[in-house]
């Protein structure tokens, strides 16, 4: 690397509009994306315009440096790591530039995500085709970088189909805008005297022969495979009419977009994208899941299947199925699967009308039955179609549960072949595999001739470094032998890019790098892709035969054989990238400011990276740590949504642990932590200390020395506590006909701040003909979790395992109000307690109070003939931990009690409030930006009569302070609807 100091880098940012990062915290966030591959990147930028690209390139020149560019990071190939620059595009180059209805264009700015574009385009009739398993995060110029293709290609093409004109800037900083263009035009572009011009005479001169063109005919992939991104698309190029020798006269225009689409970011920097859009598919469809016993059965029946125009056909085989088991979002997404399948085949048929479909469902199953193939072939759909496409999605990111150091590892995961190739070349793959003692994994794009194939292997190892390399050599050779695509849609990147003088012969291979040549003469453009590429067993995310180092933690990680495995279990998928309007919570400080160190997937990365490679005893002691995990809310969505269960919540609350035994304990921090003890001895004045807090005078010195948000109004206290509310509760207890008795936690937010939600849950149960008993305990430790004081909250986990261990059980359960305070019994327990048994044993009988009573609902014990006939609309927002760790549809049956009442679940992520997080005056923008995202809005457009619910008390607190609006618990809104 060349020799770069930080004024050099200094002065380059002050010419900037957008950001350079060069940091160690920001160079190591973006060392690695979603591969194998780890590389230290010089800086970080970010740009906000043309000129700063222009900038970044005239840098690089004269530095002897380079640019990696990227957006999301998804690249599975290693596209996107590099020594030089990242360009980070998806922060500002994010707009929809121009629609052209009549034409079904569209031009964007690379960092346009695709499902928010297609989104855009729904009300004009209109979509963007490639549908990739990210579809969600990943953005157009990556799609374009990479020649995406995804699930439905076999209908609409890949990327490279799509791409009409680019606009971009080449090495020496001049625009250069590539469409298609006529025999004349193209003639015009040969007479420029610029870079363009040169690109433009060269590539002539490089294909015009009909020798040279029959070479390419002869070696690259069969040109019926549409998903082949093996080098530079020069077989695409030589079919125009400008090129083609053919005898029959090529109707096709020469577009240069056919050769960058898919150059992975090598050759120019793209800066606008005009894509040819589809009408949106036929509105009604169906997708059969073609149950089988054995891969091999399955891989028959898929070119027969695929005579019946489906729009997709995907495979998944029981390696994956067999890991949504334990993801709890997929594992409600895995209902329609009958038995234990070996392989599932999904294949999608749409029509224009219900009666269409019917037969087209018809004439598939007699396909089906004759061939007898299958043993199940249940027909989904309406929502059961969305639940099987995102369960086969998660596949990527459900490869990284796997525990310990062996991952299924993506190198040679992008093979396509024809069809009619398909089944014979799975067959000699899985005889390749077995000679490796190797039962790889397979799932994908069956219906393309192209399954994401990978092998189980530990690349911390010399030896199976060294199968990784032998691997994908075997492989690359199985590949040509059917002239096949090493790489169909995931891109060359450092992995393949080794393979392709192999794949299309030397002839060709010299012809892409004097391309590469011309373009970049200084190779600006990321280097080591394509052309001259890196090794593919070097730079490895992990060192090899490295010994690992000894973490002692407080919290027990052994689920994950310790917390840097816990932290290795990222594998860069990005799915806590996804936008508010994808639905879920992860990642709710990422959606508020849109840096990659806010994503569940930047401070996994950065942990792993401080834990591997910190030489200070304590490895956890490093301020970038503090930066990376200070806007995580502990929301819990990603042990939860990520596929790889990354449990970010657990990470940072030992880190917090461990730093703090370096650095001690802050006021604040303290304040927040034991804040149960400071109501306790408040609650003795409540109406003095009310006053104090909503004072305008005296609430603003509290929240001075707090550090607490100006803005932010203060939590009142309860007149009465509910422990005493609760002693005389227990002297009143229904008569000895009760249904059952339940033991109710007063957890220290109910207790001091909402005595009377407590009251109303007794008060409820009461009259429902529950027994209520409740007894002396400690406070549930959340604050001081939430604060990283784990010893403490390892004293409270042990004296209430120790309480109730005992009491509760399958007839006598433990159920709680606030969600945060009960649900801390079936997580953080089972991780702090000493009795893990007696921990575990409760977390059985633990519930939230509205998982109590729908389960009663469900008996028949609860019904709604007990409750009001009045009409009532009810809009409920969920708490964070119940999402993540329970559900909301306890909430939601609860409130549908009273037959009337018609109830719908605001759609948002997390509040923002987050406990303490949304008080600190440093977080409360990123607080309320959070808050706005869907909550506050849906809120905003509830009628006066609308109720509002919310069961968490941060979140009701959110609310009042976003909105003015008040929202109540369900258990005080179904208490009110008694009869």
């Amino acid at each position: 690397m060349p020799n770069i100091n930080t004024e050099d880098l200094k002065t380059l940012n002050s010419k900037l509009a957008g950001e350079l990062f060069f940091s160690d915290l920001m160079r190591k966030l973006y060392a690695t994306d979603a591969s194998v591959y780890r590389k230290l990147p010089l800086a970080v930028a970010l740009p906000k315009s043309n000129k700063d690209i222009k900038l970044l390139i005239d840098f690089a020149k004269n530095n002897q440096t380079s640019l990696i560019p990227r957006t999301a990071g998804t690249s599975l190939a290693g596209q996107c790591v590099g020594e030089g620059i990242v360009v980070d595009v998806s922060k500002y180059f994010t707009q929809i530039l121009n629609i052209n209805e009549s034409e079904k264009t569209v031009t964007v700015q690379p960092g346009v995500v695709r499902d928010e574009l297609n989104n855009y385009l729904k009300p004009f009739g209109l979509f963007f085709g490639p549908n990739t398993s990210t579809s969600n995060r990943c953005m157009i110029g990556g799609m374009v970088g990479n020649n995406s293709s995804g699930t439905t290609s076999i209908q609409y093409g890949v990327t490279r189909d799509k791409v009409l004109k680019l606009k971009t800037i080449l090495s020496d900083g001049s625009e250069a805008e590539f469409s298609s263009v006529t025999r004349d035009e193209f003639q015009d572009k040969l007479k420029l005297d610029t870079l363009e011009g040169t690109i433009y005479n060269t590539i002539y001169n490089e294909l015009k022969s009909e020798r040279v063109q029959n070479q390419i005919k002869e070696a690259f992939p069969k040109p019926d495979i549409h998903r082949r991104n093996t080098g530079y698309a020069i077989d695409e190029l030589i079919k125009s009419d400008v090129l083609s020798t053919s005898t029959s006269t090529s109707t096709s225009h020469f577009n240069m977009c056919q050769l960058l689409a898919g150059s992975e970011g090598t050759l120019a920097f793209t800066t606008e994208i005009t894509l040819q859009l589809d009408d949106l598919p036929p509105t009604d469809s169906a997708m059969i899941a073609l149950h089988f016993d054995s891969i091999e059965t399955c891989l028959k029946s898929v070119s027969h299947v695929m005579q019946h125009n489906l729009h997709t056909c995907e495979m998944m085989d029981n390696s994956i199925l067999n890991l949504t088991k334990h993801n709890k979002t997929q594992q409600e997404n895995r209902a329609f699967i009958e038995g234990n399948p070996m392989a599932i085949l999904m294949c999608e048929l749409k029509a224009d009308s219900s009666q269409e479909l019917e037969t087209l469902i018809d004439h598939f199953l007699k396909t089906v039955k004759t061939l007898n193939l299958s043993y199940a072939n249940p027909v989904l759909k309406g929502d059961t179609i969305n639940n099987a496409v995102e369960l086969r999605k998660a596949g990527l990111g459900l490869l990284g549960n796997l525990i310990g150091d062996k991952k299924a590892v993506a190198c040679i995961e992008d093979t396509a072949v024809a069809l009619e190739d398909l089944d014979h070349y799975i067959s000699k793959f899985t005889a390749l595999m077995a000679s490796y003692n190797q039962s790889a994994v397979y799932y994908a794009h069956a219906g393309a001739g192209e399954l994401h194939l990978r092998p189980i292997l530990d690349l911390k190892q010399t030896e199976d470094v060294a199968l990784f390399r032998k691997i994908t050599t075997d492989v690359a050779k199985l590949v040509k032998k059917y002239k096949g695509s090493m790489s169909g849609e995931h891109g060359d990147g450092i992995v393949r890019s080794e393979f392709i003088p192999l794949m299309i012969g030397d002839a060709n291979y010299e012809i892409l790098k004097r391309i590469k040549s011309v373009f970049d003469p200084h190779t600006i453009f990321n280097p080591g892709k394509i052309v001259d590429a890196y090794p593919m067993d070097k730079n490895l995310r992990y060192e090899v035969d490295r010994k690992e180092p000894e973490i002692e933690t407080l919290l027990d990680f052994s689920r994950s054989d310790g917390i840097l495995r816990e932290a290795e279990k990222c594998n860069g998928s990005g799915d806590c990238r996804k936008l508010p309007e994808f639905g879920g919570v992860m990642c709710p400080s990422y959606r508020a400011t849109k840096n990659e160190k806010d994503t569940t997937r930047g401070r996994a990365n950065t942990l792993r990276e401080f834990l591997t490679n910190s030489e200070k005893e304590n490895k956890f002691d490093h301020k970038e740590l503090k930066e990376v995990f200070d806007l995580c809310l502990s929301c819990k969505a990603c042990a939860s949504e990520c596929p790889s269960s990354v449990d970010v919540a657990s990470l940072k609350a030992e880190f917090q642990y461990q730093y703090q035994k370096e650095n001690g304990v802050s006021f604040r921090t303290k304040l927040f932590a034991y804040n149960n003890r400071i109501n306790g001895v408040a609650s003795r004045t409540p109406a003095l200390i009310n006053f104090m807090f909503s004072n305008r005078f005296t609430g603003s010195i509290i929240k001075s020395v707090g550090g607490i948000a100006k803005e932010r109004s203060l939590p009142l206290l309860s007149t009465k506590s509910l422990s005493e509310i609760s002693q005389i509760a227990n002297n009143n207890v229904v008569g000895d006909g009760y249904v059952k008795e339940v033991i109710l936690f007063i957890d220290e937010f109910t207790n001091h701040l909402d005595a009377e939600i407590g009251a109303d849950a007794i008060t409820l149960l009461n009259h429902l003909n529950y027994k209520v008993t409740c007894v002396s305990h400690a406070e549930s430790g959340r604050a001081m979790l939430s604060k990283g004081l784990l010893e403490d909250a390892k004293k409270m986990a042990n004296t209430n395992v120790a309480k109730f261990k005992n009491l509760i059980s399958e007839n006598t359960v433990l159920i709680g109000i606030e969600p945060s305070a009960i649900l801390t019994f079936k997580d953080e327990y089972i991780r702090l307690a000493d009795d893990k048994e007696g921990a575990q044993s409760i977390a059985k009988h633990s519930f939230l109070i509205e998982e109590f009573i729908q389960q009663e609902i469900a008996l028949g014990h609860i019904k709604p003939e007990q409750f009001t006939k009045e009409d009532k609309t009810i809009k409920f927002h969920g708490h964070c931990h119940q999402k993540a760790l329970s559900n909301q549809k306890s909430s939601f049956d609860v409130l549908n009690l009273p037959e009337n009442y018609k109830v719908t679940i605001i759609p948002s992520g997390c509040c923002g409030m987050a406990g303490s997080f949304g008080y600190e005056k440093e977080h409360y923008e990123v607080s309320m930006q959070i808050g706005e995202q869907t909550l506050f809005p849906s809120i905003r457009k509830a009628s006066q009569n609308t109720v509002i619910s919310a069961n968490g008390t941060s979140c009701r607190h959110q609310i009042k302070d976003g909105t003015g609006r008040v929202a109540r618990h369900p258990i005080s809104i179904l208490k009110d609807a008694l009869l």
